[in-house]
């Protein structure tokens, strides 16, 4: 049932396309948005085509010259206004993001503080592009080391994290000096839409971000990355899409930051603070409902404590609340679409029939909207899928190790290395962990390492580059040499 609230903000949402400061309508018929825990429409908005997507490029390529030559200084301030419309408006969005996208409203608002951080973080860089400058060896001329913006950008966001995904991309892109084309996912545009009316409001001038939003999403991206006037791309999604969209960038050679599948190890030692380590794999697991790319992925338990962890983590994780995201007390809603339903059953039906014991949920719960329960099998063997394919759902899959050796052997033998996540109180030993496990990011002792001033990324088929922190800036910076001889 939507509330009356909810109505009203769905009135304040925009359903077109954002192109060169205007809202208008897409080519194609109107894109439905469904509340994945009832499966009611919540609003219809406009579907981009090829003939938009150019558009906004279009749009993107004429702001490109006027925004670079923007003062670090008014792109910073602009930032910070947004960060502190944010803030205004944290209900709003915290609210909107529960309703398109299912995650608790406790969680949705600690989305907002996330996503802020990034406009906070990157109003900050925008000032501290830097280069150097200095006498070559020979002494025959000076080297003047210079950063430029390196021109249009397409942004591809996923569904998992609608704000924050596009601010970590928006926020340094815009710091930089880059223009940008924004395609959010199908499944939870809204609060992109409602983003960028609160760019405007800060005074992001119009062309510097477009949005369009598309249910034929390689139709529409196809042309802009084959357009010699775009200069980057940035993806978030799967490592499957990644790879294709790789080979289309690769044509024209253009600047890439991808972030793609992950895999990720919980390894569990037996001299762990077990208190720690159930906490952090509540967050680790159970966090937008097991729907993120650092979602742990594989737990790792060492034999003489793998029974103790998993009867304690089966406690907690039997309290939690099942529901739509804005009732009271929730912790686990649904998932983002029957599908995401589909394939986490699968997964799960697969483990149990290579041996697996349940210990807790399994099922989808009876009623509408695509929920599954929060579930605990230990026992995983070997060759189950839930071991070597991202879950993306409530899933604690538990297998065992009897020594280090077969803990780094187990974590890193994964096509991916996105992040990893470790708890041993022997810092001699977490040292090793950090040196061995072949992942971009980890916790040691803590479940939850996502900080705007940290590098996001991943190695292998993770993906490439970086995103947050002081890297993160860089992804959308070209480097100059010029030599200035000696008279």
């Amino acid at each position: 049932m939507v509330s009356t609230r909810e109505t009203e903000l769905l009135a304040r949402v925009p359903d077109g396309l954002y192109i060169n400061g205007t809202w208008q309508q897409g080519g194609g018929d109107a894109i439905e948005v469904t509340d994945p825990a009832t499966g009611a429409v919540l609003k219809r908005i406009a579907n981009a085509d090829a003939a938009d997507g150019i558009r906004a490029l279009d749009a993107a390529v004429e702001a490109a010259e006027s925004w670079a030559a923007t003062a670090p200084r008014v792109r910073a301030e602009i930032l910070r206004r947004a960060f502190d419309l944010l803030q205004e408006r944290r209900d709003d969005f915290a609210l909107l993001m529960t309703m398109e996208m299912g995650k608790p409203l406790a969680e949705a608002n600690g989305e907002v503080t996330y996503g802020g951080e990034f406009l906070r973080w990157f109003s900050e860089e925008a000032v501290r592009i830097s280069g150097r400058f200095g006498l070559n060896p020979e002494g025959t001329g000076t080297m003047v080391v210079s950063q430029h913006p390196v021109g249009p950008c397409l942004l591809i966001t996923p569904w998992n994290f609608p704000l924050a995904m596009a601010t970590r991309k928006i926020a340094p892109a815009l710091a930089a000096g880059c223009t940008v084309v924004v395609k959010p996912a199908e499944l939870t545009p809204l609060t992109t839409l409602f983003f960028v009316q609160l760019l405007e409001d800060a005074g992001v001038p119009a062309g510097v971000v477009n949005v369009i939003t598309t249910s034929t999403s390689s139709a529409v991206a196809g042309p802009i990355i084959a357009d010699p006037r775009l200069r980057k791309l940035s993806f978030t999604g799967s490592t499957a899409v990644g790879r294709k969209l790789i080979q289309q960038a690769s044509e024209g050679v253009l600047r890439t930051s991808m972030e793609l599948g992950g895999n990720a190890p919980f390894v569990v030692f037996e001299d762990a603070d077990l208190d720690k380590a159930v906490e952090g794999a509540m967050l680790a697991k159970f966090r937008n409902i097991g729907q993120a790319c650092t979602a742990a992925n594989r737990f790792i338990v060492q034999e003489s404590i793998a029974a103790e962890f998993a009867s304690r983590l089966t406690e907690r994780v039997g309290a939690m609340k099942i529901g739509r995201g804005t009732e009271t007390g929730v912790t686990i809603g649904p998932l983002v679409s029957e599908a995401a339903v589909a394939g986490t059953d699968a997964l799960v039906q697969d483990a149990l029939a290579h041996g697996a014991t349940l210990l807790a949920g399994g099922k989808r719960p009876a009623g509408p909207g695509s929920f599954y329960e929060p579930t605990v099998l230990t026992g995983v063997a070997p060759a189950s899928a839930i071991l070597t394919e991202e879950i993306f759902g409530p899933v604690v899959g538990i297998v065992t190790f009897a020594d280090e050796a077969e803990a780094v052997r187990l974590a890193n033998s994964t096509e991916y290395g996105l992040i990893s996540y470790v708890f041993t109180q022997d810092l001699a030993r977490g040292q090793r962990m950090i040196a061995s496990l072949e992942t971009g990011m980890m916790g040691l002792n803590t479940g939850l390492v996502s900080n705007a001033a940290a590098p996001f990324g991943g190695v292998k088929q993770s993906g490439m580059g970086r995103e947050g922190g002081l890297e993160g800036i860089q992804e959308y910076l070209s480097t100059k040499y010029t030599l200035i001889p000696v008279s």
